[in-house]
């Protein structure tokens, strides 16, 4: 029974549905084209969308706790237009220190908007999106009104989209490092439960001794933490800085979520379904020119498989309930 029982779970789960969905969009992409399935080919997927992949695991711990952040690319702009100046006019050199400079800008931008939402009770889509034009803002302020950093002005922090330990871009394995050090967070520390208790039931998780408010500017900081790492690999990977990047690009972040099967509402969401879900919006734009499909139609059928996804996802989190619902009345 027990056996069954956990079958039935694994079998049931939304990360079990995810992954079915990526063998398949994989399956089929494949038959076409059968270059879409090699190594070199999910590589360069993972490394192009290496912003959506990583930024995504803050947007999971913002939408947890039943919050939103649209200001999360006008951060990544802010803080890759930042160094892309200073590595331009050659006030730094080191791509450590770089990559430094971009994730300290991209916390205190999360923190001042972590610290309007949980202090001043600001509604989260409206304190970010005023934060969203504001920090859109200094980064043309940065750029000095519109100068941009190209590849030769960036010297060898460039250098680190290309290099490979192990057979493996620098890229890829802060995308493996962020996603291993996020799963074991949010599963086996008290904080990342703390997480989850927040967005179940903030009324419930106060009294239980659990600070909404930190535990709201917390999630907040954490994004903006991952913005500024966002910036700083945007920069590295395309080799330029401009203060227009990744314009619009929060909307593919927030899908990545909830195709991964991450809660508007909060509470529900995991590591390893938003892994998925950002895989999958990953490879939408990679198959789609590959199915021969006209660019006019490409967003509208990417339009059309993200809520397929979710709609999904829906309908089997209400099977899940009813299910658990029935276990409770026996």
């Amino acid at each position: 029974m027990k056996k069954k029982s956990a079958f039935r779970k694994l079998f049931g789960s939304r990360e079990f549905l995810l992954a079915v969905i990526v063998v398949l969009m994989f399956a089929i992409v494949s038959a076409v084209n059968p270059a879409f399935f090699s190594f070199k080919s999910v590589t360069d997927m993972m490394k192009n969308n290496a912003v959506t992949m990583v930024m995504a695991l803050g947007m999971l711990c913002v939408m947890l706790v039943g919050g939103i952040d649209i200001s999360i690319m006008s951060t990544l702009a802010l803080s890759g237009m930042s160094i892309g100046m200073l590595l331009k006019y050659e006030h730094i050199h080191n791509t450590l220190l770089a990559f430094v400079i971009a994730m300290a800008i991209g916390t205190l931008c999360g923190f001042l908007v972590g610290l309007v939402i949980s202090r001043a009770d600001v509604p989260p889509i409206i304190a970010t999106m005023g934060f969203m034009y504001i920090y859109r803002a200094m980064g043309y302020l940065v750029s000095h009104g519109g100068e941009w950093a190209g590849a030769s002005a960036l010297g060898t922090f460039k250098n680190f989209a290309t290099t490979k330990i192990l057979g493996l871009s620098c890229v890829i394995w802060v995308i493996i490092v962020c996603y291993v050090i996020f799963f074991f967070f949010m599963k086996w520390t008290r904080t990342g439960r703390k997480i989850y208790a927040v967005g179940s039931n903030a009324e419930a998780a106060e009294v239980s001794g659990i600070n909404v408010r930190n535990i709201k500017l917390m999630v907040f900081t954490v994004m903006g933490f991952l913005a500024g790492l966002g910036g700083a690999l945007q920069v590295s990977v395309y080799a330029s800085a401009m203060p227009d990047m990744q314009q619009g690009g929060e909307m593919d972040v927030i899908a990545a979520c909830v195709i991964g099967g991450v809660s508007m509402s909060g509470g529900r969401g995991t590591v390893i379904g938003t892994l998925f879900g950002a895989f999958i919006m990953a490879m939408i734009p990679k198959a789609l020119p590959l199915l021969r499909i006209d660019a006019l139609w490409q967003n509208t059928i990417k339009g059309v498989l993200i809520l397929v996804v979710v709609l999904v996802n829906v309908i089997l989190q209400r099977v899940a309930d009813r299910n658990a619902l029935k276990g409770r009345e026996m």
